[in-house]
């Protein structure tokens, strides 16, 4: 496995005493804690709060579990107002002492970094105003503390993107104690590019990860698999830049079943690094991925990515599927086009069902070059020469739309219809749809009326989108 070190944030324990949350933590295999200090789980303005911590440090120590302090409690300084007052506030002194009080109790655990981010400005508070108010703030800290702080771009905050986190740092002055936390469900929602490309941004600067799910435009921290995230591209990334800090889970409204969805978290952690690493062999020792290629299925799962709308994988695939385009993208890029076509071929010739399926919807990856294009029209056409549904769908993806003669791609819509693959399925239809395909399709509608059979209703979709489409034309 990689160097990566996961952790879980002990704000996705909420309804577990500190003691626990760490033993279950380890206990599924997690190499640390994000420990968010809050009123149940290490108070920093408790009266023992020396001893607690002195507490929590042997025990993390006896699970070896690396640590972060994160400082994100929702009423910690103000029963009445959430996250407030902040670096923002016309008064920040509670805030600023909290941070303080956090990098002592950093300190004592031995932790990597306090966590930290600028809260939300007020909207009284003009843009100049706010920005000096935050530099003012951070300054106060790091001129009066020894900790590690990371600066977390938090949506919907006054610092929400990453280019403002590093554009703060530069004006204090590229300060060696101030870096960044990233949290990679973040750049989903709210970054123009991917958390990848964020974490490649952010290089060197990056003290703390924090891991999880969302969907573009919407700050909802999610499992993995539920939101629009590259897991495995990301954990790459993360490889890539060299990171050796914690990357741990952060889903601060799952405490209700924390020991369940951190140990689904876990397991999607250790498939997206097996392909990282897979990745890596295949680049090294491109014949590896005769070996890998037929592990992906058990390494990483079957199971379909969008089951609440394709719970077969017919249309978008499955995790598997992903997994070995991923695998297929490392060897074109170890390969010249003589050995990767012969390798491709061999995979497609000589794997089972599954493994043909993944060959086929991901010969999109593989270089646009036409002895490589070639063999790929070969491999479609003997998919589509089959029924089985599941090649049928992979055979008309991407590369299909792109590459299959006009012939052949209209009679493999045709085998949709035949073997009950949605349409849904067939990429580039509304582009590459034409007169010849309706004539195709009516004449099949026709004889499934005249045998008194049903019509798939893609069939008759086809059909209006091309009745429409001549309605435009005449217009």
């Amino acid at each position: 496995m990689s160097t990566l070190r996961f952790g879980y944030g002990t704000n996705g324990f909420a309804n577990h005493r500190l003691d626990d949350a760490l033993a279950v933590i380890a206990d599924l295999g997690y190499s640390g804690v994000a420990l968010t200090l809050d009123h149940a789980h290490l108070d920093p303005f408790a009266d023992d709060v020396v001893a607690q911590t002195a507490r929590v440090a042997k025990r993390l120590s006896e699970l070896g579990l690396g640590v972060v302090v994160e400082t994100g409690a929702r009423f910690l300084l103000d029963p009445w107002r959430k996250h407030q007052p902040t670096l923002l506030s016309g008064e920040p002194g509670p805030r600023i002492d909290f941070l303080r009080r956090a990098a002592e109790i950093a300190d004592d655990l031995g932790a990597e970094c306090v966590s930290f981010w600028s809260g939300v400005a007020d909207s009284t508070v003009d843009e100049e105003t706010a920005w000096q108010r935050l530099l003012s703030g951070v300054s106060a800290v790091l001129e009066t503390t020894n900790a590690r702080f990371a600066l977390e771009p938090e949506p919907g905050h006054y610092v929400q993107h990453l280019d403002q986190a590093l554009r703060l740092r530069g004006e204090l002055g590229e300060v060696d104690r101030l870096g960044i936390t990233l949290d990679v469900g973040h750049c989903v929602a709210v970054e123009p590019v991917s958390a990848a490309e964020c974490v490649r941004e952010a290089g060197p600067l990056l003290f703390n990860v924090q891991l999880d799910d969302m969907v573009p435009g919407v700050h909802e921290h999610l499992e993995f698999g539920e939101g629009r995230l590259d897991l495995a591209d990301t954990l790459a990334a993360l490889a890539e830049v060299g990171y050796r800090g914690l990357a741990a889970v952060e889903l601060p409204r799952h405490s209700h079943a924390a020991p369940d969805v951190a140990r689904r978290a876990r397991a999607a952690l250790a498939s997206a690094d097996w392909v990282v690493d897979a990745e890596s062999a295949i680049r090294a020792e491109p014949e590896r991925i005769r070996v890998l290629f037929p592990s992906a299925g058990r390494r990483v799962g079957r199971a379909a990515l969008r089951p609440d709308v394709d719970p077969e994988g017919l249309v978008h695939g499955t995790a598997d599927d992903r997994a070995r385009g991923r695998l297929l993208a490392a060897l074109a890029s170890a390969l010249d086009t003589d050995a990767l076509v012969k390798e491709v071929e061999e995979l497609y010739r000589y794997g089972d069902g599954a493994e043909r399926r993944g060959v086929l919807r991901n010969l999109h990856v593989l270089p646009d070059e036409p002895r490589v294009v070639e063999a790929g029209q070969r491999m479609v056409a003997d998919a589509l020469r089959a029924n089985d549904t599941g090649l049928v769908a992979a055979a008309l993806g991407e590369f299909a739309a792109e590459h299959l003669d006009d012939h052949g791609w209209r009679h493999g819509v045709l085998k949709c219809l035949f073997t009950g693959v949605p349409t849904a399925a067939v990429a580039g239809l509304d582009r590459r749809g034409d007169a010849e395909l309706l004539r195709m399709v009516a004449d099949y509608v026709a004889e499934r009326k005249a045998a008194g059979r049903t019509v798939p209703a893609d069939a008759e979709a086809i059909l209006a989108s091309g009745a429409t489409c001549d309605e435009e034309v005449s217009r």
